[in-house]
């Protein structure tokens, strides 16, 4: 179902767009200097945008049902989601437009249809027989307020209850209201003065579908006869009602009160019930009533053939119990478990063997509907165990804080991360298979692996298998478990930057092909992990702590104007000289009393058991300086050919060398500007107590001096690194504006000055006020004498510049190819190697993996760089800027990322106005410009990401991934990769009467609702009460929602508009009496050959 036409989209972009409307086409600098033409293949025509599928626990659960026969399971939310679950792989995301929230939702079982409740008021009629379920109807209540809602199986007419207390019938093949309607005061007794308060249940007789029970929330129950229009019984209680079920027999029914009591009632004794149960009520002596309790909410009344039934509720708890979590209580026979659940229960269901309500139930689980959580009990298995949950719904576990998406990752990776993950699995679930086993899976068109990566609040970083549109965890890796945990609040740590979650993780740099994973975290800590499938013990964590300071003097004349000298090299982490007055890391203050030289964290100091998967190779810690706390780190790369890793906040850029366990650079941001800096600020004083230069760029906490007299900046209070980047729009403060931030780093193997006649290992680094800066390095020769010899690492002085803070950046080969970084293809590190292994070891150096190496010396590269207003293309080693575009003036750009699509690549950027923009390479053409969504909150903004092959996703809600796809052949192949909801299935035979309950009565009671409803008995219902609303579901969903008995007349119906023929009113009437007519005498026929034969006794 394609909504957008994204083909005009070439000649730029729209008006309201943010885009420069006069910049049609790329700029080309200089005119001069030529650049080899590229073919660029990506046309307008490859791009769409469409929403593919959504992951999670729905957001605000507000309603719950469930099809027996069909076995799908529906929720709804408070938002007006409806989200739909088959078998694990099938599921289905719909929106009710006017996001007014889910009151109620009623199967219409086994006919592919679903009907909601909303709280406006409104009735909608889902088909669910087609990939993307649409509304057929909708019929909006003027007058009234609805409550609730009753669907009997097998029935067309739907009653409605309302907040007034009177009842509606709807049709729901038309969905048009009946002119049947029960009156509140006609209900109740007429000797009642009071209001009886809403529709709070409505339900026939198992055993008599003419009987239809009403409660009221006052407490006033009534059983309606449909036939004579009046109340046969009344049954009134002095507590609220929430909910009533019937015992299949339909000679009981019972009550749940908000006093806590259960009531059960005969249908016959309406002066008092039969009895009266407070299940976790406190029985006091001399036969007082007990203390009451909590209401309790909801309760089902569930049949066996074989034992007791089972009484199953929420809610009820007594008022003592302050703190005890929500529970679901079964009752059965004698036995009373009290099941406790993480969070608060918003419903739940009883999931039984057969849809007729006048039949043994058989309940064989419960579905317990948590704000927070689906849970599924097992009735059948001692002790209730749960099912293993197959959805993946605990995104949310601990909340998001960042995520990172891989399309086309090495196919190795998956089987991998999942035999690591499998060993995680919690015991103790249920031996059954999952129950809610409904609908197909679609055709997966798309066959490469792809990962979703999301880092949470509480440290943890979860590996997700997302391939073919379904999502699936592999892997949780807890990061907090390398540091000291505080036993209490007293023992708490008071160096940490945030109050709470101080280990919860910001950035995630992975490199898929030698699984290396560095992640940073909130308390501007930084950990690098290397996989492995054995398991270790670690002795001592491997650890580092950093210093990065921030200096401005205001007074001394400037010295610095030169560049930054050459660091000396560096062997180890502590191979400096540490002057007399240096801190050891232990000290936590300096010598004026203010905090000093502490890290945030406290890591381990005992041994650590590092089970298969991602293992500590390394924590980094920033430390404070002279009263201050670290700053949280902006940026974040790894590279695993190099052994290096690189990061960088609003004081300035760290590089470590994790082979060696060493810092190699530590600057401030300024001091990488050396002479050149453009933005004339007052330089950082001298360092008068410092080491000399060699030590300056290599400054660790053990080996470093605080200035007594230096000016000590304020504390940064951006708590939120998605937009710790400064903004040039809103902020204020000059001393902020002064703080240039790193945000970007990319290592790569490229030219880094423009004299260079080959490309070298380099870093470029992007700050926040638009500059690219180049750091050479020089690698020493691979195998022993990596770790032997130290790493060299200068600035270039290589300087350029955008306009905004710079997000990305990527490197094209002459051919217009990707040059991707460098790496090491990943093996077992913990196996120890054999002699001539090691030989091979020695003699190896990493290799870069890029063309580039294998390219002439003559030609050339081009760095691509994309910042929050535009992108340059630069032609290297000329550093001539070849194409330019200016993305947006009036927003800004929040995520953009250089992906493959179609075998070519592109520019895809995400603003923060809400549209979605894609620019072909390396000339930059606008491919496409869409309005998507704004930004309505920090959650996007921290977590949306573009990759391969035209995927993307961002966290829509604290609990569910939202992915989409920019590719217009995804678009096109999507119906078949979604799953069908609906699956053809025979609805069960109906419970055998018997012989003597059939002659002497004591069966079921059919009804002919079409009798009594119908508009030639009813009339019609007043047009001012309800106004029906076509829905856009078209003929296609008539189609679908047509079948059985109750799409008889939707079938014909059908047929006749199909071949064009428009009948008036009369003759629909006649059509749908001899549709009528013919089926029942069909039925006749049927049921006299099945019984012509047999005798009497056989029946």
């Amino acid at each position: 179902m394609r909504k957008f036409n994204i083909r005009k989209v070439l000649d730029g972009l729209t008006a309201g767009s943010s885009s420069a409307s006069q910049q049609q086409q790329p700029q080309q600098h200089p005119p001069g200097n030529r650049e080899p033409e590229i073919q660029e293949t990506l046309q307008s025509e490859h791009f769409q945008l469409c929403k593919t599928v959504r992951h999670g626990f729905p957001y605000g659960p507000s309603a719950l049902a469930f099809d027996p026969v069909q076995k799908i399971l529906a929720v709804g939310t408070q938002t007006g989601a409806l989200r739909l679950f088959g078998r694990p792989g099938v599921e289905c995301y719909c929106q009710h437009d006017s996001g007014a929230a889910v009151i109620q939702l009623q199967f219409l079982i086994n006919e592919g249809a679903l009907v909601s409740a909303l709280a406006d008021d409104t009735l909608h009629l889902w088909n669910l027989r087609q990939k993307r379920p649409a509304i057929l109807h909708s019929l909006k209540f003027c007058r009234e307020r609805v409550t609730f809602c009753h669907l009997p199986f097998q029935s067309k007419w739907l009653y409605v209850g309302t907040e007034r207390g009177n009842i509606h019938i709807v049709n729901v093949e038309s969905f048009t209201l009946s002119g049947y309607v029960i009156m509140w005061n006609k209900a109740i007794e007429l000797s009642s003065k009071s209001h009886p308060g809403p529709v709070v249940h409505i339900s026939d007789n198992p055993m008599d579908e003419g009987k239809l029970l009403i409660g009221f929330e006052s407490g006033t129950v009534v059983l309606w006869d449909l036939k004579s229009k009046k109340a046969d019984y009344r049954y009134t209680y002095d507590e609220a009602i929430h909910s009533v079920a019937w015992h299949h027999e339909g000679k009981q029914f019972i009550c749940s009160h908000s006093d806590g009591t259960l009531t059960v009632w005969s249908v016959r004794s309406p002066a008092k019930p039969v009895q009266t149960i407070t299940p976790h009520g406190k029985q006091l002596k001399d036969g007082k009533k007990p203390e009451p309790c909590k209401p309790i909410l909801k309760v089902e009344f569930k049949t066996t053939r074989s034992g007791e039934p089972f009484i199953i509720l929420s809610g009820g708890l007594s008022y003592d119990t302050v703190g005890r979590r929500p529970c679901l209580t079964v009752m059965h026979g004698k036995s009373t478990a009290v099941l406790e659940m993480d969070y608060s229960i918003v419903d739940f269901l009883t999931l039984c063997e057969t849809p007729y309500p006048n039949d043994f139930q058989e309940p064989y689980a419960v579905v317990v509907l948590l704000e927070k959580d689906l849970v599924l009990i097992d009735l059948a298995q001692n002790g209730y165990p749960i099912f293993e949950n197959p959805y993946p719904l605990s995104i949310h576990e601990s909340p998001v804080t960042c995520c990172e998406y891989f399309a086309d990752c090495p196919v190795d990776l998956i089987p991998a991360l999942y035999s690591v993950g499998a060993r995680q699995k919690r015991q103790g679930y249920s031996k059954k298979e999952w129950p809610i086993n409904g609908g197909n899976w679609g055709l997966g068109a798309q066959s490469y692996p792809e990962i979703i990566i999301t880092g949470h609040a509480d440290g943890s970083v979860k590996f997700w298998d997302a391939s073919a549109i379904t999502l699936q965890v592999l892997y949780k890796l807890k990061t907090a478990k390398v540091f000291e945990k505080s036993r209490n609040k007293d023992d708490k740590p008071n160096t940490d930057i945030v109050d709470e979650d101080p280990y919860a993780i910001q950035i995630i740099s992975w490199c898929p092909e030698s699984r290396m994973l560095c992640v940073a975290g909130v308390s501007a800590h930084v950990i690098i992990y290397r996989f492995s499938k054995q398991e270790v013990i670690t002795e001592v964590i491997p650890m580092l702590e950093v210093r990065l300071l921030y200096e401005i003097n205001d007074v001394e004349t400037p010295e610095g104007e030169q560049a930054p000298p050459l660091p000396t090299p560096v062997g180890g982490a502590n191979s400096q000289p540490i002057p007399p007055q240096s801190h050891p890391s232990t000290s936590s203050s300096s010598s004026d009393g203010l905090r000093d030289n502490v890290p945030c964290l406290k890591v381990k100091n005992s041994p650590l058991k590092q089970s298969p998967g991602y293992q500590t190779e390394l924590v980094i810690q920033l430390v404070w300086a002279g009263g201050e706390p670290p700053q949280q780190i902006t940026s974040l790369a790894v590279n695993s050919s190099y052994g290096l890793v690189v990061f960088g906040n609003c004081n300035g850029i760290a590089m470590v060398d994790y082979f060696q366990k060493a810092v190699l650079l530590n600057l401030g941001t300024i001091e990488l500007y050396g002479s050149s800096d453009p933005c004339r600020r007052e330089p950082r004083s001298p360092r008068k107590s410092r080491q000399p230069s060699g030590a300056g760029l290599c400054d660790i906490s053990e080996g470093t001096v605080v200035p007594e007299d230096r000016c000590k900046s304020p504390t940064s209070d951006v708590k939120d690194n998605s937009f710790s980047r400064s903004r040039s729009s809103s902020v204020t403060s000059i001393d902020k504006e002064s703080r240039e931030a790193i945000s970007a780093l990319h290592f790569c193997e490229t030219f880094t000055r423009k004299a260079d006649s080959s490309p070298s290992p380099c870093l470029w680094v992007g700050t926040t006020l638009g500059t690219v800066l180049v750091i050479a390095l020089n690698l020493p020769p691979g195998g022993e004498q990596r770790l032997l010899q130290p790493v060299i690492v200068s600035p270039s002085g290589t300087i350029l510049r955008l306009k905004g803070a710079i997000l990305r950046m990527a490197f094209l080969d002459t051919t217009g190819c990707l040059v991707p970084p460098a790496y090491e293809s990943w093996r077992e590190y913990n196996v120890p190697e054999e002699k001539d292994e090691k030989e091979k070891l020695k003699k190896r150096r990493p290799v870069s993996v890029s063309p580039s190496s294998s390219q002439e010396i003559s030609e050339n590269q081009y760095a691509v760089i994309c910042s929050e207003k535009q992108a340059k293309v630069i032609s290297l080693p000329t550093q001539n800027c070849a194409y330019k575009q200016n993305i947006t003036e009036t927003s800004f750009v929040l995520r953009g990322d250089i992906v493959a699509l179609s075998n070519s690549i592109c520019l895809a950027c995400f603003c923060a106005n809400g549209h979605i923009m894609t620019f072909s390479l390396p000339s930059l053409r606008p491919l496409l410009d869409m309005y998507y969504l704004p930004l309505t909150n920090m959650r996007i903004a921290r977590t949306f990401c573009f990759t391969n092959n035209g995927q993307a996703l961002y966290l829509v809600s604290p609990t569910e991934i939202q992915r989409l796809t920019y590719s217009q052949e995804t678009c096109e192949n999507l119906q078949e990769m979604l799953g069908e909801l609906f699956t053809p299935v025979e609805t069960p035979e109906a419970p055998n009467r018997g012989f003597f309950k059939g002659l002497f009565g004591g069966g079921a009671q059919s009804l002919d609702r079409e009798e009594l409803f119908g508009e030639s008995s009813s009339g019609k219902a007043s047009r001012s009460l309800a106004q029906h609303i076509p829905g856009p579901g078209g003929i296609e969903g008539v189609k679908g929602a047509a079948s059985g008995v109750v799409g008889e007349l939707a079938r014909a119906r059908l047929a006749l508009d199909e071949r064009g023929q428009k009948l008036g009113d009369l003759e629909e009437r006649t059509a749908a009496m001899m549709s009528s007519a013919d089926s029942f005498s069909k039925h006749a026929h049927e049921m006299m050959l099945k019984y012509k034969d047999k005798k009497w006794y056989q029946f």
